[in-house]
């Protein structure tokens, strides 16, 4: 079953809002060793956080994440690098370009070819974790241009999600935070009478995708359907 490793970046321990790890005790969260079925490392950034990764996207994280992915390739035989945040996309093509194994930063690499697959007279639907953040160049570097058709449903607005950004060291109530995702879900489809699919840009959505097919009867694609996508490629995970 297993064969390869593959690197996952992390924000720096003590900086993560008090929410999102809650939801990383689920499997499907990028930060769950439980979530893969092929070998992982999970590799903390320093100075990796909301602020300088989703609010305020920081060079010096990114040559940190750089130079970190570059020994781990070399000394531990690391062949794949990915990032436990989507708004790493906004680093996409520079990660790409300076290491030599294939980098997915985010889940969002994948709506170009969800655009494919469903057909030009139908709607890809992105939710993200804040609209406002996700921005041209988050999308434009995971190869998203403007002649595909797509629409974003943020989850800013809802109260208990937007703790991580108001009270983040206050607890989810995490069945509330459950039910505004798949609220966000309904709106976006319902809103959309032409949506063929939706992704999850957001890495902490994973664990809630079998929910949204239930409640939109959509195909859902997240960060884990991408992991496994390239676990295939590289050789850390077969099928037969």
């Amino acid at each position: 079953m297993k064969g390869g490793k593959i690197a996952i970046l992390k924000w720096e321990s003590g900086f993560v809002p008090m929410g999102l790890m809650q939801l990383e005790s689920l499997t499907g969260n990028s930060t769950n060793i439980d979530s893969y079925p092929f070998d992982v490392k999970f590799q903390e950034i320093e100075g990796a956080n909301i602020e300088t990764i989703l609010l305020n996207p920081s060079q010096v994280i990114l040559n940190r994440m750089i130079d970190v992915s570059k020994e781990m390739i070399k000394n531990e035989g690391v062949n794949a690098i990915s990032t436990s945040c989507g708004f790493n996309a906004i680093f996409q093509k520079q990660l790409a370009k300076e290491l030599t194994v294939p980098v997915f930063s985010s889940a969002l690499l994948q709506v170009p070819m969800v655009c494919n697959i469903i057909g030009a007279d139908k709607t890809v639907g992105i939710i993200t974790a804040n609209k406002e953040s996700l921005t041209r160049q988050h999308l434009s570097e995971c190869g998203v241009t403007d002649e595909m058709n797509y629409v974003v449903k943020g989850l800013e607005d809802y109260h208990e999600w937007s703790k991580i950004f108001t009270n983040p060291n206050e607890k989810f109530n995490m069945e509330v935070v459950k039910n505004e995702i798949l609220d966000a879900a309904k709106n976006l489809y319902e809103s959309n009478p032409e949506l063929g699919a939706i992704v999850l840009e957001c890495t902490d959505l994973p664990p809630f995708a079998d929910f949204i097919r239930e409640e939109t009867g959509l195909p859902v694609f997240d960060f884990n359907s991408l992991a496994v996508y390239v676990a295939l490629g590289v050789g850390a995970f077969k099928v037969y």
